[in-house]
């Protein structure tokens, strides 16, 4: 209704302003006074476009992650971005990739994986996150899965790395094949568990991509949106091991208002700061969350997580 009445004003006054120029108005003034009008009407009203980043505005305005994009599933619209194509690093978002590419190469998720001793002494040297499993631990694939993705184990990911690819070298090969199919232009891994280095880095949105693409396939979804899981017996561990999530661990409640936080993975290294790949089932939609670059550490308030509940909260 507002666009038909400033039309049909703009049309009287264009109107008005000929008839003035006919018999009042000499010829080299009508050009200024058509200008001052045509400025006047086309700053008056905001664009909706203007309009829509004013809102996306609003709800970055108090996330304490650097970098943010979120993402409505069911239609494919972005509902909001930060930095979204900054790059960054991902810390063990990586292990997104790691999980997808071993899913897609392994036929048998019931085959036995021996995790060689000599594999463990870097891992510990370099304070990776370990999932639990033991230097000649002989584990199932789908249970290094389930320990790459819920703990985070490095072990667990390496160990798939080599059993795929023979070495983590050539695994990673794969894992930069697949980013590229997937039109991931700001992405480049040079490990398989997300340890910082210098050339290894992402972007939100090339992990929104990544993400949005792994959800398809259901042993993914089944394992991303897993809150806990218990291996099979193992030579060493006859029992199995009981992994609780990263994510659902450090949330007391994953209920929302209209919905629910229904699957995450999160990252950390000191360059990388808190990070979150989440999704959340709100009033019958899905929504997708990435988040990067929030200041603390594992002894802090878990700031990735926090980001995340306050923007669910909002939708």
């Amino acid at each position: 209704m507002r666009k038909r009445k400033r039309t049909n004003r703009t049309a009287w006054i264009f109107t008005f302003l000929i008839v003035l120029t006919i018999f009042f108005i000499p010829y080299e003034k009508f050009d200024g006074l058509i200008q001052d009008m045509l400025n006047h009407y086309t700053t008056e009203y905001p664009s909706e476009s203007d309009t829509t980043l004013d809102s996306n505005e609003t709800i970055n305005s108090d996330l304490h992650s650097q970098n943010a994009i979120l993402i409505n599933l069911n239609d494919q619209t972005i509902l909001m971005e930060k930095h979204s194509k900054e790059i960054i690093f991902p810390a063990s978002l990586t292990k997104i990739m790691t999980a997808l590419v071993a899913i897609e190469n392994i036929s048998d998720l019931k085959k036995r994986i021996s995790l060689p001793e000599n594999m463990f002494s870097d891992l510990y040297t370099a304070n990776a996150s370990m999932a639990g499993f033991l230097p000649n631990e002989k584990v199932a694939a789908i249970d290094l899965l389930y320990g790459t993705m819920l703990p985070s184990g490095a072990e667990a990911s390496i160990g798939l790395a080599n059993e795929i690819a023979g070495s983590e070298t050539a695994f990673v090969h794969l894992m930069n094949e697949k980013a590229k199919q997937l039109g991931m232009e700001d992405t480049h891994f040079t490990n398989a568990t997300g340890l910082h280095h210098r050339d290894h880095y992402s972007s939100v949105k090339d992990i929104s991509m990544l993400l949005e693409y792994a959800l398809k396939n259901q042993t993914f979804r089944t394992i991303f949106t897993a809150e806990r899981y218990s291996t099979s017996p193992s030579n060493l561990h006859p029992d199995g091991i009981t992994f609780k999530s990263s994510m659902f661990k450090n949330i007391e409640s994953s209920n929302l208002m209209s919905g629910e936080i229904i699957g995450g993975k999160t990252g950390y290294t000191e360059q990388a700061g808190l990070c979150l790949a989440s999704i959340a089932e709100i009033n019958g939609q899905e929504y997708l969350l990435i988040t990067a670059g929030a200041n603390g550490d594992h002894q802090t308030e878990q700031y990735n997580i926090t980001d995340a509940i306050a923007v669910y909260k909002q939708l």
